[in-house]
């Protein structure tokens, strides 16, 4: 029990870390590369970069962070109902470390691209897209748009991911005004590079494909799949629509060099046989990444 309890605490340490650095990172995209021209890229920190640019002229400065943090200290009411202490207590950790990195941080980062709006859209939305990223990965929040979105998708028929969406065009959109449209073009270039960024991140470089055969001769090719593939397989009950005729489906999952030889296995055992692929995200266990259990 000893163990155990002390290896909660170091994986909850080591979450809490991965929070701060990928809050540091994002904070770094935002300062060096978006907020300096105006490139309100969706998200609490594009909503407080177009309200400070509205308030700069009449001499009321108002850092971006600390807007984030009161934004998201509002936000969090409805939230703390809706998700379990962990949420809550993770999102608070991302928050508070986003919105302080990026007061924190501004005033001694350089402002890159120099000028150069294609070249900031797009190292703004790589950058926070990796810290984005970063913090989800290790189940922490910087809270905005996501908190706006998990709260829409709960009274509304539109998922998370369209919510989340929605509430990010919004805030582009109200960009236009104040730093022009071509500025809002191209912050929707680093609100969506940064989306994808931030896939590529929580999903990782995955090479692994999921193969459904299915073949009257089943049972050759699994036995080909042990010996010349080193792998397991799983055989599935099916019955197909047709014929009606039960038989077996075999499923395995293979890295991307693997899938060759086996629709070349295929080939020679059964060159009628039906092969399905499909990419998958992850895969853990034997032969695998080793599977871990959820700390904190």
């Amino acid at each position: 029990m000893a163990e155990r309890t002390s290896v909660t605490k170091w994986g909850v340490l080591y979450d809490v870390a991965m929070i701060v650095v990928g809050s540091i990172v994002f904070a770094i995209g935002l300062d060096c590369f978006e907020v300096p021209y105006g490139l309100a890229a969706g998200g609490a920190s594009g909503l407080a970069t177009i309200i400070a640019a509205v308030l700069r002229p009449h001499g009321i400065i108002l850092p971006i962070g600390m807007q984030v943090l009161v934004m998201n200290a509002i936000l969090m009411i409805p939230a703390m109902r809706e998700g379990g202490p962990r949420y809550v207590a993770r999102s608070l950790v991302g928050i508070v470390a986003s919105s302080l990195a990026t007061d924190l941080l501004a005033p001694v980062l350089p402002v890159l691209g120099n000028g150069d709006l294609v070249l900031c859209s797009l190292w703004g939305g790589v950058v926070c897209g990796v810290g984005l990223g970063i913090v989800l990965r290790a189940g922490g929040n910087t809270g905005g748009t996501d908190i706006v979105a998990q709260l829409m998708a709960q009274h509304t028929p539109l998922s998370v991911g369209t919510a989340s969406l929605v509430a990010d065009v919004v805030v582009v959109v109200l960009s236009a005004p104040v730093f022009g449209i071509e500025k809002a073009l191209y912050a929707s270039i680093a609100m969506y590079l940064g989306t994808r960024v931030l896939d590529l991140v929580l999903d990782g470089f995955n090479t692994h494909r999921a193969a459904y055969v299915i073949s009257d001769h089943h049972e050759e090719i699994k036995q080909r799949i042990f010996s010349d593939l080193d792998r397991g397989c799983t055989e599935l009950l099916a019955r197909g629509g047709y014929t009606g005729i039960d038989r077996p489906v075999i499923f395995v999952v293979l890295n991307r060099s693997e899938m060759a030889l086996l629709r070349h296995i295929v080939g020679e055992v059964d060159p009628t046989a039906a092969i399905v692929v499909a990419r998958i995200h992850e895969a853990f266990g034997n032969g695998f990444k080793p599977i871990k259990g959820q700390l904190g």
